[in-house]
């Protein structure tokens, strides 16, 4: 009891020391994990945590092809690129986010969402090239009928399984991170539940083997978030710049129907076509076997409508909000301009009583009359 007394009493179990020091704490593990590569006893278990498991040399028509399935190691190297991620999420913040807040002196609520949105838009955009190169050099956007063709698809590319792997790692890593920011109160539910999305959706098609479908949706889906935040850190340096939400709006609608359409396509249209399949759990085709059937795939399909016809029911709801206060603001100034017009003329016809104007050429007093010579009486 007394050791666990000074262990709480102990900077290093500080909260304030956990708060401010997060990063060097997963720099100097992510540097044990690589001085361990250094020794030949180590390094077997150091390669655990930075490469991806389960090499499986598939048979090809020009040979052997090393792909990969998934399995529990895949955590240790989630873990690993967590930490990877607390501390890139720390330079992008020191570097470049805390000095442009130094520049624009933002009030607390706007140094919060501008932070917010600053990371979300390095992730994104990184997100979005690394994608866009895997679907182009892997011939899911040449080719569409390879999103279902030999479902399930359990043997993966180097590339495809690592880029999920640090998708997974990002979106956990967010959620130490809502403790280490410091996020309000009342943005954390609203955190919480994108995060918690992201992570449905990027581990659903991780386990149900459908990492095409899922790379092109996330494609998709960051390209929107990436104009709606970039739109977000344009108007917190210049509120009267709201153009880019304009572009975010476009953007959105279109990569909603993009994604309906594919998860139509896909899930209603192609997976019908290789439903009967038998289980082999050595392959690895347990989720996919039991997610491959009518009744599952149409309630997913069915979830999966609702929820994207509530996303654009927000969507349009907010975009008629946004554009009734454009409108009212509108309204208000030229109400504004046309009392200040009409103030101006009254004021100018009070000047000119109050200094007498001419008429005819004859020049009337105030009272409209004319000014008359006074007669002198004769003596």
């Amino acid at each position: 009891m007394a050791f666990r007394r000074r262990a709480k009493s102990h900077p290093l179990f500080s909260q304030e020391f956990l708060i401010h020091n997060h990063a060097d704490i997963g720099f100097c593990l992510v540097l044990i994990v690589l001085i361990a590569l250094m020794f030949e006893v180590t390094a077997k278990t150091a390669f655990l945590f930075i490469l991806p498991q389960y090499n499986v040399s598939v048979p090809t028509a020009d040979g052997e092809l090393v792909q990969y399935h998934y399995g529990l190691k895949d955590l240790v190297t989630i873990l690993f690129y967590i930490f990877i991620a607390i501390v890139l999420h720390a330079v992008v913040q020191e570097y470049v986010l805390d000095k442009i807040n130094r520049r624009l002196h933002l009030s607390k609520v706007k140094h919060s969402k501008f932070n917010e949105s600053g990371q979300l838009v390095a992730f994104h955009l990184t997100s979005v090239i690394w994608c866009l190169y895997v679907v182009v050099t892997e011939g899911y956007i040449s080719n569409p009928r390879s999103l279902w063709e030999n479902y399930p698809h359990v043997y993966l590319p180097y590339q495809v399984k690592f880029f999920y792997l640090c998708q997974l790692a990002y979106w956990l890593h967010a959620l130490p991170e809502l403790y280490f920011q410091k996020v309000r109160k009342e943005e954390i539910p609203r955190q919480l539940r994108c995060i918690s999305l992201y992570l449905l959706h990027i581990a659903g098609a991780y386990l149900l083997n459908l990492t095409r479908l899922g790379l092109i949706l996330l494609l998709l889906q960051y390209l929107a978030e990436f104009f709606f935040h970039m739109a977000r850190l344009v108007y917190f340096t210049d509120e009267n710049n709201e153009k880019l939400f304009n572009v975010w709006a476009v953007v959105f609608v279109v990569t909603r129907l993009f994604t309906l359409t594919l998860y139509i396509l896909v899930i209603g249209f192609g997976l019908p076509r290789v439903e009967s399949q038998a289980l082999d759990p050595e392959r690895g085709n347990f989720f996919s076997f039991l997610f491959n059937n009518i009744l599952f795939r149409m309630s997913v399909l069915l979830l999966v409508c609702l929820f994207q016809a509530s996303v654009m029911w927000r969507f349009i709801h907010f975009q008629l909000r946004r554009w009734r206060e454009y409108w009212n603001e509108q309204s208000s100034r030229k109400r504004a301009a046309a009392a200040a017009a009409a103030g101006t003329k009254q004021q100018t016809k009070l000047l000119k009583r109050d200094s007498g104007y001419h008429e005819n050429g004859v020049v009337k007093a105030e009272n409209g009359t004319s000014p008359r010579t006074k007669k002198l009486k004769s003596p």
